[in-house]
């Protein structure tokens, strides 16, 4: 009788760190893609920037230009 007992103890024990582990990994994929949704807003706003930078610039050449 003991070693059925054993056997499931030690299982339970195991789903447990399982679901543990597998709530860590949830958090961090969460934090994760929190991280990329902000760097991609960046990347937005300095494309929007380069590109507002770049027509005034090809403005000013033509104007510059004889």
């Amino acid at each position: 009788m003991l070693w059925p007992l054993l056997a499931i103890v030690l299982g339970f024990l195991g789903c447990t760190v399982l679901a543990v582990l597998a709530l860590r990994v949830h958090g961090e994929v969460r934090r994760l893609s929190g991280q990329v949704a902000q760097a991609s807003r960046r990347i937005a706003a300095a494309s929007e920037d380069l590109e507002r930078a770049a027509s005034d610039l090809a403005r000013t050449g033509r104007s510059v230009r004889p």
